[in-house]
């Protein structure tokens, strides 16, 4: 009854023993691999796989670790010659602490990706009869470096670095936190290229699953899978112009492997073809995470980011261009005054005081999405404390109650003192807008004293 209810299970189940000899290999597993069962029970894996390896078998390295292995997508071509695309977990199997064996199941994917393909190739398809002949470039990439909204010094001097990196076909890597405007930044560097009349292609790695992406990239060709059509890469597509990926780390790491080979050559082949094309594209890459964490978790392959960290670029988050937010605040009010058709001129002291003395963790995103629902409260021409999400008033109030410093005997002179000097730094930083020259003559203490302790605390 056992083997009759694994057999029925609809994914593939192969167990070893700790000698790395299969016991037990389910009719899905069968199929997969394009075996009998009777060609693989009471062999070892490797005889039966010699393609494997002690180091590439994923459950001969679990029998020698312990550690189970969740999620690991595999693609491969069976005997038989079929494709097969499947989702494996691989578990070691203990009793009473000790390593008798491995267990792995296998989703096939296969099917799936193949009626995801077929949706993208009908709706090229569609797409294409239904175009309009408008350029790509103008189409995708809309925004230029003066549209970069700013008078923090840090962020004018990158954006002139950018202007000067625009110049060459240099891979560039981007990092920011979520919200911070990497893809206007990139938008500004393809116009300010040799390539702005070139298409624009964006695409983030993480909006589609990672078996499609990799047909995304490349292309497909007619008879590579069932249903599946002649399609144009976004390599091919970006020909002569920009290929922006965002969230390049989670792309799978062997796909990496073959964005790395192509960021040599230039030289793509589509899924399923057997010929080469040269293209001619400039990659640019961002991560809303810190690469070196990346790297150190293994998430991002070094050599990928050696290699395409030719140029970086980071962009630095809200909370360290506080001067900025008033500035930003009045350039969301105009805005959302034109699609709303009202006539709000600014925002209540008071509020305004608390917004630039938060920290706005999903930064300029998040502050333009609070503009815009205080607009569609407010009325009058003044956004006051109330017109905002009270979600965002509450953290603000409670950050700001939080900050008095902690003076007590148990703290010695100096600590107490830096707490001090940092809660009067920072009053003085938000009285003033965040006007550096305006704040260092109210403390009666030099502009370049007041910059090292900004840094030293870490308050702008």
């Amino acid at each position: 009854m056992l083997k009759a209810i694994l057999n029925s299970i609809d994914e593939g189940i192969h167990v070893v023993n700790k000698d790395g000899i299969t016991i037990y290999y389910n009719k899905i597993a069968a199929e997969h691999d394009g075996l009998q069962a009777e060609e693989v029970i009471g062999k070892p894996l490797l005889d039966v796989f010699p393609s494997l390896s002690n180091q590439t078998s994923t459950m001969l390295t679990v029998i020698e670790s312990g550690v189970p292995i969740f999620n690991q997508h595999q693609t491969y071509r069976n005997i038989k010659g079929k494709m097969i695309d499947t989702i494996n977990t691989t578990i070691p199997i203990k009793v009473k602490g000790t390593v008798l064996g491995a267990v792995e199941i296998a989703k096939d994917y296969s099917r799936i990706k193949q009626l995801s393909n077929k949706l993208i190739d009908i709706q090229t398809r569609i797409d294409r009869r239904s175009a309009k002949a408008v350029p790509i470039n103008d189409d995708n990439a809309h925004f230029y470096f003066e549209d970069i909204i700013t008078k923090d010094p840090n962020m004018i001097q990158l954006i002139e670095k950018a202007k000067k990196i625009a110049r060459s076909s240099s891979p560039i890597f981007v990092y920011g936190e979520t919200g911070t405007g990497k893809e206007l930044l990139v938008q500004g560097i393809h116009h300010a290229s040799r390539r702005s009349h070139g298409p624009f292609i964006s695409q983030n790695c993480a909006a589609i699953p990672s078996t499609l992406l990799e047909s995304t990239l490349f292309g497909t060709t007619k008879g590579s899978f069932t249903g599946s059509e002649n399609r144009e890469g976004l390599f091919e597509l970006a020909h002569g112009g920009t290929l922006f990926l965002d969230e390049v780390h989670t792309m799978p790491y062997e796909l990496q492997s073959k964005l790395l080979r192509v960021l040599e050559d230039g030289v793509i082949r589509r899924i399923g073809s057997n010929k080469s094309v040269k293209t001619d594209v400039r990659v640019l890459v961002a991560t809303n995470e810190n690469p070196q964490k990346l790297l150190h978790n293994e998430t991002l392959r070094k050599d990928l980011y050696y290699r395409l960290n030719v140029v970086s670029i980071e962009i630095p988050p809200l909370r360290k261009r506080k001067g900025d937010i008033e500035l930003l605040i009045s350039t969301f009010i105009d805005l959302f005054n034109q699609s709303f058709e009202k006539g709000v001129q600014t925002v209540d002291e008071k509020a305004l005081s608390k917004l630039i003395s938060y920290d706005w963790p999903g930064n300029v995103r998040e502050l333009r999405h609070c503009i815009e629902s205080a607009m569609n409260l407010v009325e009058g021409d003044v956004i006051q404390m109330n017109d905002f999400p009270r979600e965002i008033m509450e953290i603000i109030n409670n950050q700001n109650d939080n900050y008095l410093p902690v003076l007590t005997s148990n703290n010695g002179l100096k600590e107490n003192l830096s707490a001090l000097e940092e809660k009067l730094i920072k009053e003085k930083l938000l009285e003033t807008k965040g006007n550096i020259n305006q704040a260092a003559k109210g403390l009666r203490i030099p502009r370049q004293t007041l910059q090292y302790k900004i840094k030293k605390y870490n308050l702008m």
